[in-house]
């Protein structure tokens, strides 16, 4: 909370959780422009300056994304008046005095793997990160014991992402409407739905896991047909 507040922002009350969060499995799912990506900049940029030694990965699908989300990063670490020294500082990569580092990565399976001892390991737009990519990536946790946040948009019901959205596994899951952003209008919402249609509207702003609209067959149908209902009779 000190962090946010010494960059001169007033987290909303869920990102207020997320700060003060000790979990080390967090879902983010959130609508655009929620403010998903300023948090996880601050998570990683405190774990850099108050962890030494800590290694903190930004991973997206493409370089371009995780540069995005590294430069929030470095933009925080520079408002507070870069108060550990840097030793490398470029557009991929911060170092600091202290032996911690911050890198951002593409999606790409080989070029990740390599990478241990990790502290923080962002994932972002991870509804849109293959499901080997976040297989080849977990282990870097293993034996660091480190944290794992995954923010996103949903991207349909499919993927890795989806599951662990739905699934029984320990995670800390954060659901951020448009609707509960104060930075957002409703106004400018009335015109998003009218020029987006409901089913993107409801995935982009309304944090809806939905089927593609091409797609033959729900979902909910395709699993319920997997399910082993077996009824039992009496002879």
């Amino acid at each position: 909370m000190e962090l946010a507040e010494a960059v001169g922002l007033t987290p909303d009350p869920w990102q207020c959780q997320v700060l003060e969060s000790t979990s080390r499995r967090i879902l983010l799912n959130c609508s655009r422009q929620a403010g998903k990506s300023t948090i996880t900049a601050l998570l990683a940029v405190h774990a850099a300056l108050y962890d030494p030694g800590a290694l903190i990965l930004l991973l997206s699908p493409s370089l371009r994304q995780s540069q995005e989300l590294f430069r929030k990063a470095l933009d925080t670490y520079r408002e507070l008046d870069r108060p550990v020294p840097a030793q490398t500082e470029s557009a991929l990569r911060l170092e600091l005095s202290n032996g911690s580092r911050i890198v951002s990565l593409p999606g790409k399976d080989h070029t990740v793997r390599g990478f241990s001892g990790v502290r923080l390991l962002a994932i972002d737009e991870a509804a849109r990160v293959p499901n080997e990519l976040y297989l080849a990536v977990r282990p870097m946790l293993a034996v660091s014991g480190g944290r794992l946040v995954a923010l996103s948009t949903p991207f349909g019901a499919r993927g890795w992402w989806y599951k662990a959205w739905r699934s029984s596994e320990p995670w800390e899951r954060y659901e951020v409407r448009a609707s509960e952003c104060p930075r957002i209008s409703a106004d400018f919402l009335a015109e998003e739905q009218q020029a987006m249609g409901d089913w993107w509207f409801h995935q982009e702003y309304r944090c809806k896991f939905l089927d593609a609209e091409t797609q033959a067959f729900r979902r909910e149908d395709v699993d319920r047909a997997f399910e082993e209902e077996v009824e039992a009779w009496d002879l």
